[in-house]
């Protein structure tokens, strides 16, 4: 049918299919007789080709023995791709992407795109952040309106400019914060809460603007920013200045974002102290085991002291509350050694439900103090700060000794009250003074047991009153023990029996002195009542001398009164029966020198040298000594009184229907038989 030319032709055709089969073949395999340079691949058994994105460095195929592939610069002159306006082309090994301009980002949130048809740049905006309405202050109002000409001029091509002027602005509110330190505790935690949260979003928006590398900033009023921005790397990055430095992953810096610049940062401010003092510790569950059975006691909370700046720490990771690899920190502070019951702790702030603060360790271990700083590992971010910490550990034996001695005394006061308001023989001012003595007694004791323990941590009206109401009555039974001793000066030194203050000054003292006390702390600082623990006096800024200072007044003119008594009456014993012995003058002026010293409240001596809680004796016996105030007025001004045993007695033959009359006959003979002796007594005259 063609003849030998025909059959040349077609096996010529044969051979071609052949050999083009075995060429593709070839590409699609690695099975050359040698390796290949990098990026290419085996064409033929002898040739390779560079892959996509690569280029050779001579022919498109060449021997393995010569050549390389090179990476093609797509973003590189000439320019052979176009992004379009407001970004900028990045260029990958084998490959390239395109990502906004410092200032810019992205419509849909993403951080790249490939062609020009995928460009959505638009310029990024200062985030939207106003007061918050439930917060009233002139001094708060005046920063966000900075805040909102900062919104107005902000231009992303100047990111670094307006971060200063941002810091600053933070710094004028909390150096003079105004009207801020008058708010109640809960709503000056809430305000810091909310200056965390809207600082680490507008910190994290600014960042973004900004080219890659690294910003540190130091303001005027010591606080510091330091800020890095940087492609995705890996390994670990290391971030800080002088008050704060971190240690992290790239991994965990990045989160769910796998390219594009990374945001890190720092924010130290060391003028946060005001905002969140007398903020509440939240001990884990852990701790809180750990700490009871160091110490073999409840323990109840602690008494915090900021020690070092407050560190904000924020990322481009959002999802910062459990993070795959623990964050090392250090932390720069005073130093500081600590002692029995009390530890430098590194804690974190968190937000609770009703949208306030507080300190909390979970999470968070102390690796190490030294040298001005401490080091702290975390597994979540937040705001940190290194603490010292004083823990409130109960002593359930003291606790129990003090809830039943003042147990008993209120019924003894109640009984002395009673007494004084009844028993008709022995009214005068003097028993007007030791009644109300025991009722100023009373009513503190009362309040005392029923709401000194601050059980929420929080600290609210409530608590605030109950810490008012106990400085006034406290302050109103010295005052009144202060008149004690005038009335026992009178008596003893002076020799008015039965004569002292008028009944409208001695009111006027014992009530009027306590309330301008109060009225003068409360106006001075109303912000002093009330501690997390307990409703009492803050210690802070020297609040308690409120109390302190008159009480060490007292009882020091007090002691000088009973140091006279004493001497008084030792020469009055000597003076009208010289012949008595000594052992006895010894007990009776021993009974009376131990009687005074309760009524003229010296006991309180205890107390005010009481500096240390590891005083276990000071406290124990302070404590000891004035819960049963109460029981020893009962026992000196009732019991070891003639005229109110006798009225007792009276009353008792009432109630079971004796008369009167036979009993007092059987007791008038010996009673007149040691009057002289008697009327020197202290169970007979009431002192």
């Amino acid at each position: 049918m063609g003849g030998p030319h025909s059959v040349a032709l077609f096996v010529f055709h044969v051979l071609c299919v052949l050999l083009t089969l075995s060429e593709a073949g070839s590409q699609n395999t690695t099975a050359c007789a040698r390796p290949c340079p990098a990026n290419s691949s085996c064409v033929r058994d002898t040739f390779c080709r560079c892959a996509p994105g690569f280029s050779p460095s001579s022919g498109e195929t060449f021997t393995n023995f010569f050549g390389s592939c090179d990476d093609i610069n797509e973003c590189g002159p000439p320019l052979t791709v176009s992004c379009g306006k407001l970004a900028d082309c990045q260029n990958t090994e084998g490959g390239y992407y395109c990502m906004c301009s410092p200032g810019y980002e992205l419509i849909s949130g993403a951080t790249m795109f490939k062609n020009e048809s995928e460009n959505t740049c638009r310029e990024i905006s200062f985030p939207t952040w106003t007061a918050p309405p439930e917060i009233k202050s002139q001094s708060l109002s005046g920063f966000f309106e900075r805040v909102q000409k900062m919104s107005i001029d902000f231009k992303s091509a100047f990111p670094q400019e307006t971060i200063q002027y941002l810091i600053m602005s933070l710094d004028d509110l909390l150096k003079t914060p105004g009207d801020l330190e008058a708010l109640d505790l809960s709503s000056r935690h809430h305000t810091a809460t909310y200056l965390f949260s809207g600082l680490e979003q507008i910190l994290r928006t600014l960042a973004k603007a900004m080219s890659e590398g690294s910003f540190i900033y130091h303001s005027p009023g010591d606080t510091e920013l330091s800020l890095m921005v940087q492609k995705q790397g890996n390994g670990n990055i290391t971030v800080g200045q002088s008050q704060a430095r971190m240690l992290l992953d790239w991994a965990v810096a990045a989160g769910a974002e796998k390219s594009g610049p990374t945001v890190v940062g720092i924010l130290s401010s060391p003028n946060m102290q005001k905002l969140l003092a007398n903020a509440s510790l939240d001990l884990d569950s852990e701790k809180q085991t750990e700490l009871e059975e160091i110490y073999e006691s409840p323990v109840r909370g602690a008494q915090l002291r900021l020690l070092s700046a407050v560190n904000l720490v924020f990322l481009s990771n959002t999802n910062t509350d459990k993070l795959n690899s623990k964050v090392t920190f250090t932390f720069s502070h005073p130093w500081e050694m600590p002692g029995t019951r009390k530890e430098l702790i590194c804690a974190f702030w968190r937000n609770d439900s009703n949208r306030r603060g507080y300190w909390a360790t979970s999470g968070c271990q102390t690796l190490g103090s030294g040298n001005g700083s401490t080091t702290c590992q975390c597994n979540h971010l937040s705001s940190f700060a290194i603490l010292m910490a004083h823990y409130d550990v109960e002593d359930w034996k003291l606790s129990l000794i003090t809830k039943v001695g003042l147990a008993l005394s209120l019924v003894c006061l109640l009984l002395c009250i009673l007494t004084f308001l009844l028993v008709r023989p022995i009214q005068g001012s003097r028993t007007t003074v030791h009644l109300h003595l025991c009722i100023c007694l009373f009513v503190g004791s009362t309040i005392f047991l029923a709401g000194i323990e601050n059980e929420g941590g929080q600290v609210g009206l409530r608590c605030r009153l109950v810490a008012a109401m106990l400085h006034y009555c406290f302050l109103a039974a010295f005052c009144w023990m202060s008149l004690e001793g005038v009335e026992l000066y009178f008596l003893v030194v002076r020799v008015f029996q039965g004569q002292g203050l008028r009944k409208r000054w001695l009111c006027l003292i014992g009530y009027g002195v306590p309330l301008f006390i109060v009225a003068v702390s409360a106006a001075i600082k109303s912000q002093g009542y009330g501690r997390p623990q307990y409703c009492w006096l803050d210690h802070a800024n020297g609040f308690l001398w409120s109390f302190l200072g008159p009480v060490t007044f007292i009882v020091l003119c007090n002691a000088v009164i009973f140091v006279i008594t004493v001497w008084k009456l030792t020469q009055k014993f000597s003076e009208i029966n010289p012949d008595i012995k000594k052992l006895k003058k010894a007990r009776v002026l021993t009974i009376t020198a131990i009687a005074q010293l309760f009524v003229l409240g010296c006991t309180w001596v205890f107390g005010l040298f009481l500096f240390d809680q590891r005083s276990w004796v000071l406290c124990y016996t302070f404590s000891i000594l004035n819960s049963l105030q109460g029981l020893f007025l009962f026992v000196l001004y009732c019991l070891l009184n003639k005229k109110v045993r006798e009225e007792y007695r009276r009353w008792a033959c009432m109630v079971t229907r004796n008369k009167y009359s036979e009993f007092a006959t059987s007791t008038s003979g010996s009673g007149s038989s040691q009057s002289q002796t008697q009327a020197l007594r202290p169970s007979e005259s009431g002192m």
